[in-house]
């Protein structure tokens, strides 16, 4: 429960933006392409002063992937908008960038140190400088918004994980709210018969059997309140729990309560989720025990098999008198619990047996506490 002279905010959900290092990335990756292929087609076209080429080509990238920055610069500010204001926006920008870039690539090619085959006067062909510019812009422009494409396209991809992230923890909260609620439905079954019989233990001054069910409930109670529904325990602190349980009802049937406990050493530490065996064990009280006017022997089993952990709660329990049928709300709970906790990896059986009474079985992923140690 919230502490009611605090209040709580709730964080503004961040931009999903594209990761530094992969804009980068992209960037020098694209420049790095240009560079290589026209390096090698030079090189298999055997061209005249290849080396200077390369120098001027070199300051041609450099420059290139500081005006590609400053496009990513434009761009991230858009981070969190539309793709079509992002794509838009992308496109518009690389106009003046491309000019920019065209010019740099002119002045380097023609104006400084030009090569022979690369030293054509523009005014011998009756252009103008501008026209030149103008050609290399149309013609690069189509790389500058290429890569306006591919950023756009990153940030949806970062937008995507980012919502993939956030559904896993929505659904990590409901599964553990579910969890929760499912957990809590099992402790107030029992409760008003519990008191109930304290209230006669008390009345017929049975005081040291009244503060040992007290110390038991007391004792229940907080185990179940402040476990974390989510969480497992060891197979062996399970059993400890529903000792405690029966030890609280064997107040209620001393002459026809009967428990076994059949666990072998090596699975006590198997994990199980907490209070999983509480609801079988309850029933097998409320529908075995409570209408039989003979003793009923409780069985609590455990064995492995497969990979796979199996835990049964049997009872020997024939009614002797009618009774309204059982809702099935314990059974369906286990069974929620099990498909919310395990994804489909568990299971519950359950049905009469042939000798009389009721059987429930449990499968689920066999694992060692070593496991929960670890998480």
């Amino acid at each position: 429960m919230l502490d009611p002279t605090t209040t709580s905010k709730t964080a503004p959900a961040e931009t999903p933006r594209v990761e530094l290092r992969l804009a980068l990335l992209s960037i020098v990756g694209f420049w790095i392409f240009y560079f290589v292929v026209n390096t090698l087609r030079a090189a298999v076209l055997d061209s005249d002063g290849q080396w200077s080429m390369v120098q001027h080509r070199l300051v041609v990238v450099i420059s290139g992937i500081g005006l590609l920055a400053l496009l990513w610069l434009v761009m991230r500010q858009l981070e969190g908008k539309s793709l079509w204001m992002m794509l838009t926006t992308g496109f518009i920008a690389a106009v003046p960038v491309t000019a920019a870039y065209a010019t740099i690539n002119f002045v380097m090619f023609n104006l400084y140190a030009p090569m022979e085959e690369t030293n054509t006067d523009p005014m011998s062909h009756h252009y103008k400088v501008g026209e030149v510019i103008a050609e290399l812009a149309i013609s690069w422009y189509l790389f500058f918004g290429a890569w306006a494409v591919l950023y756009v396209a990153l940030s949806y991809a970062t937008r995507v994980r980012q919502a993939e992230r956030t559904a896993a923890l929505y659904r990590a909260a409901a599964q553990s709210a579910q969890l929760r609620a499912l957990r809590y439905q099992i402790n107030p079954h029992f409760l008003f018969n519990t008191l109930n019989s304290l209230s006669t233990l008390i009345l017929r001054q049975r005081n040291d059997e009244a503060e040992r069910m007290i110390m038991n409930l007391a004792t229940f109670f907080r185990t179940s309140l402040t476990g974390d529904p989510t969480e497992d325990v060891s197979l062996a602190e399970e059993i400890r729990t529903q000792r405690l349980y029966l030890d609280i009802e064997q107040n209620r049937f001393p002459e026809r309560l009967l428990t076994v406990i059949d666990v072998p050493r090596e699975l006590e530490q198997a994990l199980v989720p907490g209070f999983i065996l509480q609801p079988l064990v309850e029933n097998a009280i409320k529908y075995g025990v409570s209408r039989s006017v003979d003793p009923v022997t409780i069985v609590i089993r455990a064995r492995a098999e497969g990979g796979k952990l199996m835990v049964s709660v049997l009872d020997d329990g024939r009614p002797s008198f009618e009774a309204p049928a059982g809702t099935g709300v314990g059974l369906r709970n286990v069974t929620d619990r099990l498909i919310t906790r395990f994804d489909g990896n568990a299971s519950l059986t359950f049905g009469a047996r042939p000798e009389g009474g009721f059987r429930v079985d449990i499968t689920l992923p066999l694992r060692p506490a070593e496991l929960m140690a670890a998480q």
